[in-house]
């Protein structure tokens, strides 16, 4: 009989008809889930990396049915099933079958052809692999053959064919090779199937058990490994291959009926195909381990990996050897090779789960996976560490090694070598990667006045210690050591964003091995040294500033990053690019009563220049800090208030405020109240007045544009913040003794005492004062006084007025003898005259003009309780 060259759906190799629901065969459930569904299946029935199953009423198993040909009718709404590769080793034998049937009955060859075609039905009930040989592979078909003529449509056909097919009973087939081609590339040899001889019954109903044991054999590896490219690329459309073979037949009766060409075309759509088997990572796992010669270690990475085989197929895959690599710095440049992976012997049986397990160890890191590319700071290993650290696709490489050795036939080393296969890495998240973030021995510095505003010295400045505990994966069982930390984080301020923080420096670690049940952490621990905090809202580092001074809960700033983390491993030292961070930094309010608390002191208090309406000081200011922060000051302008009106300025420049007791900080004072005109003037007399006669005064200190000069901005929004304290105590010589008090007539010791005592001299009608001044360096000069000696608080004792100027210089001194007026009819008059000799106390008023350098002003003086020796 000649060959067919037939690829219509009536083609025995197609097996494109269907039967109705109730008649399923095993032909249509491997159309449908054996042929549409890979080798691996799906992970339905495959606890997934985190051990949870999907719904397993998706993983439909290949039931029992009847692999046929024809066109038999398929029930309403049925859908095509696709052909899959089980399909082609049962067509192959179909297509011996049928055309030994259609040779056998020669007499009627078109007829019984056509009823061969169409009545044939195949049921296979196992695919088994014997063993693997030297160039193949020897498997074992099951199956049970028939044929049905209830499915030919044609009467007169399925008449012809049963009654030739009663009359022959059995034909038998000698042993046959057949050969299948790639018809789209040059007919290039896919591979061939060695069939032995088969006896088959014929008779319509009548059923044959068929068990085969085939050899089958790869074709050219180039040809697979052309197919498995344009697979894994998506580039394959449709795939057209032809099965030809020798058939020859004889009958029942050993009557030969010739050796027939026969050959048959089959077309498979690219949807037809089946896509690369899904899986799930069940076991990882990464540890130190000896190198093979014993000298050092490694690092060894063991993965299991399962799937779930629908099909009814049993076979043993011997122990192989992969490549894994890493892809290079072009996307299409070769690819980097880091380890040879050893697979474990895999047991595939039928409807059941497979597990796959390989081992691999690392000695070193090859330079080209750790080298930046060229034109770039990005590594190979930086790529693929980024791409899978920001949650994106990245995958590696495998491919099989060509010499595989141990039980392995050569064969499998050729076709596995030709194929790469990209592997996705696990996805999994990293929100959760930092535990714990904080940051202590916290120190500021304000901005550098003189840098220009771009520069980073015109930005604020942190220093502290920063402390990360981050968790390590539970597959990680390998010695890390931190050396080296990089990132650019943001710092935010309930949700808002504060700014910019940059960090690049030393770091060291610990490993935390966590007890059963618990995870292993890793402490990270690097000291920051002037890290510029670029603000990017004044308004958000109000906020804080205010919360730490008037709040009483911790401030927290969140903080969000991208750390570059230098690692040091027994693999050697490599910097792993992108790791997401974040954190937050609780920040301790600074109490409400810091400044009180700070109880600021004031010495060696000196005036530095004068002008007829100003006067600079210069002063050391002893303060305690007592806050868990320190500050650099460089340079700084705070404007002094007094009811809402500037007085002056402070400045400090070059400062440093520890934690605790803080000595001889030196602060510079502008006095210049002209600048709110009168008003200023009279409020600053006032003011002076006030702190000299021992009342309690405070001051307020405010920040304005000009307190940062490379910040303006930023001085403009911290000047809503207003700093109102206590007048400073100011050291004058001598001020442990004796005791003063305000206005109020309680007692203020906090008060410097400027006036130690007096001394009246009743016969000479005079009065000497000693007088403290608190300047180290400048004589005071009273130019004018104007004073009234009171005796309990209402009595005149007598008046003084005295316009001829004398000098105070620094420490104590007695006043020249003054002018005293008596006030004869006073009581206070006869308390005097009683206390000759002794003492008393007595109260005073005063105006007096001072004079510093060109500075001249007018005060008023109000003292009570001053010690006054009584003369003659």
């Amino acid at each position: 009989m000649s060959s067919s060259d037939c690829d219509s759906e009536r083609s025995p190799l197609l097996a494109a008809s269907t039967s109705s629901r109730d008649s399923k065969t095993l032909a249509d459930s491997i159309d449908g889930a054996l042929e549409s569904t890979p080798l691996l299946s799906t992970s339905n029935t495959t606890p997934r990396y985190n051990g949870e199953r999907d719904d397993p009423d998706r993983a439909s198993l290949a039931s029992t049915g009847a692999f046929h040909s024809g066109d038999a009718e398929s029930p309403a709404g049925s859908t095509n099933k696709s052909t899959r590769w089980p399909s082609i080793i049962a067509a192959l034998v179909l297509m011996v079958l049928a055309a030994s049937i259609a040779i056998g009955a020669f007499f009627v060859p078109a007829a019984v052809e056509e009823y061969a075609k169409e009545s044939i039905v195949i049921e296979p009930t196992n695919l088994a692999l014997e063993s693997i040989t030297t160039d193949g592979v020897r498997a074992r078909i099951q199956a049970n053959f028939r044929l049905d003529a209830t499915r030919v449509k044609n009467v007169h056909v399925r008449r012809v064919g049963q009654f030739t097919t009663w009359l022959a009973k059995e034909l038998a087939t000698e042993e046959t090779r057949v050969k299948v081609y790639w018809i789209d590339h040059d007919n290039m040899l896919l591979g061939t199937a060695g069939l032995p001889p088969l006896t088959i019954t014929i008779a319509n109903g009548h059923n044959t058990e068929l068990d085969i044991v085939a050899d089958l054999a790869p074709g050219d590896s180039d040809t697979i490994r052309t197919i498995a490219n344009q697979f894994l690329a998506g580039k394959m459309d449709t795939i057209r291959v032809r099965g030809t073979t020798d058939v020859t037949v004889k009958t029942r009766f050993n009557i030969p009926l010739g050796t027939h060409a026969v050959s048959e075309t089959m077309e498979f759509e690219g949807k037809e195909l089946p896509p690369l088997p899904s899986y799930n990572i069940t076991g990882l796992n990464f540890e130190e381990r000896p190198l093979p010669d014993g000298d050092k270690e490694g690092m060894a990475a063991d993965v299991t990996i399962t799937s779930f085989n629908p099909y009814p197929i049993a076979f043993d895959v011997p122990s192989l050897k992969f490549e894994v690599l890493v892809p290079g710095c072009k996307k299409h440049g070769p690819a980097i090779s880091v380890v040879t992976a050893v697979s474990d012997v895999i047991a595939l049986r039928p409807e059941a789960d497979v597990a796959v397990t390989a081992h691999s160890i690392v000695e070193e890191l090859p330079e080209p996976l750790t080298r930046p590319c060229p034109g770039g700071t990005m590594s190979p290993l930086d790529k693929l560490f980024e791409a899978y650290l920001a949650g994106q696709p990245a995958f590696v490489l495998v491919r099989g090694q060509k010499e595989q050795g141990g039980e392995a036939p050569g064969w499998i080393g050729d076709i596995i070598s030709s194929v790469t296969v990209p592997v996705p890495l696990p996805q999994q998240s990293f929100d959760d990667l930092i535990r714990n973030f904080s940051l202590t021995d916290v120190s500021l510095s304000l901005p550098d006045p003189l840098a220009d505003p771009d520069d980073l010295d015109s930005n604020p400045k942190v220093s502290g210690t920063i402390v990360a505990l981050a968790a390590l994966p539970s597959e990680l069982n390998i010695g890390l050591n931190v050396s080296h930390v990089q990132a650019k984080a943001d710092v935010f301020y309930h949700s808002r964003k504060l700014g910019e923080l940059e960090i690049g420096e030393k770091a060291s670690s610990i490993q935390i091995e966590g007890g059963p049940g618990e995870e292993n952490l890793i402490e990270i621990t690097s000291r920051v040294h002037d890290t510029p905090l670029k603000v990017t809202d004044d308004d958000v580092l109000t906020d804080v500033i205010q919360a730490l001074l008037f709040g009483d809960v911790n401030v927290i700033l969140d903080i969000s990053a991208l750390v570059d983390v230098g690692v040091h491993t027994i693999l050697g030292q490599f910097v792993v690019k992108g790791v997401p961070a974040e954190g937050r930094i609780p920040l301790k309010p600074l109490g409400n009563d810091l400044l009180g608390s700070m109880q600021p002191q004031v010495g060696n208090l000196e005036v530095v220049d004068t002008s007829p309406v100003s006067i600079s000081l210069q002063a050391s200011v002893n303060v305690t800090n007592p806050t868990p922060y320190a500050a650099y000051i460089p340079w700084v302008s705070i404007h002094i208030l007094n009811n809402g009106t500037v007085l002056g300025e402070a400045r400090a420049k070059r400062l440093t405020i520890k934690r605790g007791v803080n000595t001889n900080l030196k602060v510079t004072a502008v006095w210049r109240p002209s600048l709110e005109e009168e008003d200023g003037q009279q409020i600053g007399r006032d003011l002076i007045s006030q702190y000299i006669s021992g009342y309690n005064t405070t001051v307020t200190l405010k920040i304005h544009p000009g307190t940062i000069p490379s910040k303006p901005e930023l001085g403009k929004a911290l000047s809503k913040l207003n700093f109102t304290l206590p007048m400073p105590r100011l050291n004058v010589p001598g001020d442990n003794e004796g005791g003063r008090h305000d206005g109020n007539g309680s007692a203020n010791d906090t008060a410097p005492h400027f006036i130690r005592g007096a001394s009246f001299h009743v016969f000479s009608s005079t009065a000497t004062f000693t007088l403290a001044s608190p300047f180290s360096r400048n004589t005071i000069y009273i130019e004018h006084i104007n004073a009234t000696a009171l005796y309990n608080h209402t009595e005149e004792i007598g008046r003084i007025k005295y316009d001829s100027p004398f000098g105070c210089p620094p420490g104590v001194t007695t006043t020249p003898r003054l002018p005293v007026d008596w006030s004869l009819d006073s009581v206070g008059r006869d308390k005097l005259k009683e206390t000759f000799g002794g003492r008393l106390k007595l109260d005073a008023k005063a105006t007096v003009k001072v004079r510093i350098g060109s500075w001249t002003e007018t005060l008023w003086y109000i003292g009570r309780g001053i010690g006054a020796s009584v003369r003659l």
